[in-house]
């Protein structure tokens, strides 16, 4: 007896340090955003400064979290087998649903998604534990569930996500009012008063947040008091000293060294931001193992009693975390933070939603952020009828963004560091407020809210980009509520088919707790590799000459090669009613559709980048785009067609329209090869034997068309093999048309930049 319960305590240990990776890559975002977005250091310098404040932090945690005890059931209600059952279930809820949020790039809240699978779990067991004693679920589970917790993080959610998303609009709207986009000048004389009151909240920040919840806030001094209830009692003085020391220190900065005063906002605000992360969110991560374990701890010092029979009411008293558990779960906090590459998928989500400059959106519009952008926009327009022009001028000269975000550079901030060091003000005093006033607020939901209301009132969601940004901030907001939903019915069920089916079932959920990581692992590695083969053509400032024309050719060698793969996989998988052909055809032309997309669409910036002699290019460039826009739209027209007969199980092709179509995919595949040993070789002039290929494909394709015309009149095919047949011919001429304009381009393109250079 005592073995199995060995093995669930080392199980326990075992998740939280997969707690702990998929936890820290899901909160990076919320220290790391404005320093990574802003560029105001050198990566290495903000990993560092975020390393720091998470050692710090972990190293001085309050230790064991209150809510995995006692928050959310009340622990003397419960046996401790009955407890080991909610632990485990809880925890592999929590990674596998952090797991699978980090993979979409979403970030969600730690601290709701462990306060809601205690909650399922516990409510869980308790129901089974009531129905096996013949009671009434209904009328006792308040006697083993703590329900005011639960409903006190919904509010939380509610309240944090306004009040975030507003206040941090305001101060936007004040500090960009003051300072502007050209803000170096108004800094050289507000610059040491700005920085004194900014280091002044973090300061406040630190102290309240990240000081009176650890054990730091223990200390007792002369007065008889803690350093918890000094600070307390005396914030206004703390508030005052701190600003006149910080603005006076920030100054003489300024003068001796030339301090670049947002700089030192920005680095400051990281530290305190991943020092209070893992001062406090740590326990979201350990907090229930730790639990377990002192579960454990207690039930072998009372001699291994009857685990169904011994009381948890040990865990209502106060238990303290052995400091080298806090040091291993920091470090492994810090190593996570600078390996993981899911942490930087999620920060990408928030620093795309918030950006300046122009770029590809990660969501599509939708109904919701339409009707938004739609009405708030009439309702501005009529707003503006109210103010005089001559102070609507005013307002937009000051708002009018600098050179350097009107011009694309090679990889520009995402947003400047005024607006850096607002969102990390704005998000450290509110959490500061929050955790003073006891409001059980979200450090992830504070600040990705106040990031999106500082970008809207920056004027980064203009009329191009705001349904797309808004539909992205939808996404993730219900991803929040939806974390509530999953961790509670997750973890009830799991604790639910464990309470019934014994110790066999819980073995089952961590395989496949491991099984769903490796999955999602293994998508979102394949994924991210789709994406960099799509970064590697993709034209950067830096790039020289030779750069440019070998990642142009690419682009043109990809579009040939995916369109003669997409035909001949496709046409001959549907012949020989292939499902794994026809799939991979698919998944080809989806592929190449999504990279023709964004080629087309970062155009404009490409043109933007043209310089040094290759401007007078741009024109071929820009067709070149588009005809391959238009070879993968003749793709996907084809296969789709084909993908929806297959599924449907119509009546397959008849044997001379099988012959006919394999006969066509042997002159297409001899097209496609002429057309890429022409661009690999640079062999335009052999062009012209490329027109009669294609023209000899049309008579052929023309021909087929006669004899499917007479297959209908004989009534040898139906509707449905008519409209199939013909789509394909018809597509496959597409294909090839603006396959010959695109190598006509490319030669124009090739040829020019070889005249110039």
């Amino acid at each position: 007896m005592v073995n199995i319960y060995i093995i669930l305590v080392v199980v326990l240990f075992a998740l939280a340090v997969s707690d702990l990776i998929v936890g820290v890559a899901n909160d990076a975002v919320n220290f790391l955003n404005s320093a990574v977005g802003s560029k105001a250091a050198p990566k290495w310098l903000i990993f560092f400064m975020a390393s720091v404040g998470i050692l710090i932090g972990a190293a001085f945690s309050n230790g064991m979290m209150e809510v995995a005890r006692k928050g959310i059931f009340h622990p003397d209600m419960f046996f401790f087998s009955e407890i080991m059952v909610i632990f485990l279930a809880v925890m592999i809820t929590d990674v596998i649903m952090l797991d699978t949020f980090n993979s979409l790039g979403l970030p969600t809240s730690t601290t709701v998604s462990v306060v809601f699978e205690l909650l399922g779990a516990s409510v869980a067991v308790a129901v089974v534990k009531i129905k096996m004693a013949g009671g009434s679920a209904i009328a006792e589970l308040s006697q083993y569930i703590n329900s005011d917790k639960a409903l006190a993080i919904i509010s939380g959610i509610l309240v944090s996500v306004v009040i975030a998303f507003t206040v941090g609009a305001f101060v936007q709207y004040i500090a960009r009012l003051i300072f502007t986009f050209n803000y170096r000048q108004p800094m050289k004389y507000f610059g040491a008063i700005y920085g004194g009151l900014a280091i002044t909240t973090i300061t406040y920040f630190m102290l309240v947040k990240g000081i009176s919840d650890s054990s730091f806030a223990l200390i007792k001094l002369n007065s008889g008091e803690t350093l918890s209830e000094w600070i307390i009692n005396n914030t206004a003085s703390v508030l005052i000293y701190s600003f006149l020391g910080w603005t006076v220190v920030m100054q003489v900065l300024k003068w001796l060294f030339n301090v670049k005063i947002l700089k030192v906002i920005v680095l400051a605000g990281t530290f305190a931001l991943a020092m209070a992360f893992a001062g406090n969110d740590l326990v979201n991560f350990i907090g229930v193992p730790l639990a377990g374990f002192n579960s454990f701890e207690a039930w072998m010092a009372a001699g291994n009693p009857a685990p169904d029979g011994f009381s948890m009411e040990i865990l209502k008293g106060e238990v303290n975390t052995p400091g080298y558990m806090l040091l291993i779960s920091g470090l492994v906090m810090i190593a996570t933070l600078i390996f993981s590459r899911k942490a930087r998928t999620v920060i990408a989500t928030s620093v795309d939603l918030s950006r300046q400059n122009e770029g590809s959106e990660k969501f599509d519009s939708s109904v919701l952020a339409r009707v938004i952008v739609r009405s708030t926009t009439n309702f501005n327009s009529k707003f503006k009828n109210l103010i005089p022009n001559k102070i609507l001028q005013v307002i937009d000269s000051r708002f009018k963004p600098a050179d350097y975000y009107s011009q694309t550079d090679q990889e520009p901030p995402a947003f400047d560091k005024i607006r850096a060091s607002v969102n990390l003000v704005v998000a450290s005093i509110l959490i500061a407020l929050g955790t003073s006033l006891k409001l059980p607020l979200s450090t992830t939901y504070v600040t990705f809210m106040v990031a999106m209301g500082t970008s809207l009132s920056d004027r980064a969601w203009d009329r191009d980009s705001a349904v797309f940004r808004i539909s992205g901030v939808i996404a993730v907001i219900s991803g929040w509520f939806l974390t509530a939903f999953i961790a509670f019915t997750g973890a009830a069920f799991i604790a639910l088919i464990i309470s019934l089916g014994g110790s066999f079932m819980i073995f089952v959920f961590i395989a496949l707790a491991i099984f769903m990581v490796v999955r999602t692992h293994l998508l979102y590695k394949n994924r991210n590799k789709n994406t960099m083969e799509d970064q590697e053509d993709v034209i950067n400032q830096d790039d020289n000459l030779e750069v440019f024309v070998a990642k142009s050719t690419k682009q043109v060698l990809k579009a040939l090669t995916s369109s003669g793969y997409i035909i001949t996989y496709g046409i001959n998988g549907f012949l020989g009613e292939d499902a794994d052909k026809i799939k991979s055809a698919q998944k080809s032309s989806f592929k190449f559709s999504k990279r023709a997309k964004k080629n087309k669409e970062k155009v404009y910036s490409t043109v933007h980048l043209l310089s040094g002699g290759l401007e007078d290019t741009s024109h071929y460039y820009v067709h070149l785009m588009d005809f391959k826009r238009q070879v993968a739209n003749a793709a996907h027209f084809i296969i789709n067609p084909v993908v929806t007969y297959f599924n449907n199980n119509h009546k397959p092709f008849t044997p001379e329209q099988q012959t006919e179509l394999l006969n066509l995919t042997e002159f297409t595949g001899k097209f496609f090869d002429l057309a890429i040993n022409i661009v690999k070789e640079n062999k335009f002039e052999k062009l012209d034997d490329l027109i009669a290929e294609r023209e000899k494909i049309f008579e052929l394709l023309e021909k087929q068309e006669r004899n499917q015309i007479k297959r209908i009149k004989n009534k040898q095919v139906n509707t449905r093999n008519s409209i199939l047949f013909f789509k394909i011919t018809s597509e496959t001429k597409n294909i090839l048309l603006h396959s010959v304009n695109m190598m006509k381009e490319y030669r124009d393109f090739i040829t020019y930049i070889k005249r110039v250079s």
